[in-house]
């Protein structure tokens, strides 16, 4: 689980690293020869790399358009975001970990719950958060991490284990024993992986992008709480 989060994590930061190289073009409107990408005066790092005139979002396609929906519907945008994170997580989770027949519900279920909670609360949450604990310097981020795992974390769990409840038909009396029972296995597997995401997260990516960047860690560790939540 953590190899997995690793790579989810060094996957995700390398895409907000990406910049796009846009094709020379010299005097008579003759392009230049692209370069090898292994000679040293190279200025071409990679064929990958896209006319971002001609390719929306450069290096990847549909990112220009990805942000122009965060700026214009947030909301929706983030919840969408989280639909397809937990929809993975689940998927993954059910192909690789679990195996046997492919289980519709609780894959919707889960789903879901990405689309009608996670995404929409961690856009008021995030926002929030960052406009009372300004900054990304080492305070601001160690501030923030703490306020989020010690607060946002048991009621984010609180929530998602009632909500798999009241989805299955259990009675309040069950779900409060669940709760009972898998608050806190579920919150010390976050411990384990979010501080350091976390922490990643609040000092190098910017407010409108903490979802998407926390939705393409949280693939791996949607696997561990899809399996936690229907034991």
């Amino acid at each position: 689980m953590k190899l997995l989060t690793l790579l989810s994590l060094l996957s995700v930061a390398t895409a907000f690293g990406v910049s796009p190289h846009p094709v020379q073009q010299k005097a008579g409107g003759a392009l230049n020869k692209p370069s090898s990408a292994f000679r040293k005066d190279s200025s071409v790092s990679s064929p990958l790399f896209r006319d971002p005139t001609k390719v929306r979002g450069g290096a990847v396609p549909g990112w220009a358009a990805y942000n122009d929906a965060l700026d214009k519907h947030p909301l929706t945008a983030k919840a969408c975001t989280s639909l397809v994170g937990w929809a993975l997580g689940d998927l993954l989770a059910q192909i690789f970990i679990t195996g046997g027949p492919f289980d519709m519900k609780r894959f919707i279920t889960l789903s879901a719950f990405g689309f009608l909670y996670h995404g929409p609360s961690g856009h008021y949450f995030y926002n929030w958060l960052d406009s009372k604990v300004k900054g990304s310097d080492g305070k601001s981020v160690f501030m923030k991490v703490a306020f989020d795992q010690i607060v946002w974390c048991p009621i984010f769990m609180t929530v998602f284990f009632t909500y798999l409840g009241l989805v299955n038909g259990d009675s309040f009396s069950a779900i409060g024993e669940k709760i009972k029972h898998d608050l806190l296995p579920a919150c010390q597997g976050s411990w384990k992986v979010w501080p350091i995401v976390h922490a990643v997260n609040f000092r190098f990516i910017s407010s409108k992008h903490r979802l998407v960047f926390i939705n393409g860690v949280q693939v791996a560790f949607n696997m561990f709480l899809s399996l936690i939540g229907s034991k």
